[in-house]
């Protein structure tokens, strides 16, 4: 996964040093392009200035492969404290009604 961060700050050094790639099937985009409208309330109550980017990059599929051109989904944040609440609140499993009732 570093490998792919660093790819994603070289090929977007204007992004600066705090990137988060996301899944593809992450619960914080409505599409590539887009957070989801939770998402992007979140971002604008707790990290103001935080933006979501595609970014091109050449990556391998796997170990030893050729690499190939994919566009990743990266929010970047002002600072560490705001990329860690960001991935605290938003890339973990969230929690279904029956646990959220047993907690």
């Amino acid at each position: 996964m570093i490998d792919v961060i660093e790819a994603v700050k070289k090929a977007e050094p204007t992004l600066g040093p705090y990137v988060l790639v996301l899944r593809g099937d992450a619960r914080a985009l409505a599409a590539p392009d887009r957070l989801s409208p939770d998402a992007q309330a979140w971002i604008d109550a707790h990290a103001p200035g935080a933006r979501l980017a595609q970014v091109g990059v050449m990556l391998s599929p796997y170990p030893g492969a050729s690499p190939a051109p994919r566009t990743l989904s990266v929010a970047a944040f002002a600072d560490s404290r705001q990329l860690a609440a960001f991935a605290t609140a938003w890339t973990a499993d969230p929690l279904d009604e029956d646990e959220t009732a047993a907690g």
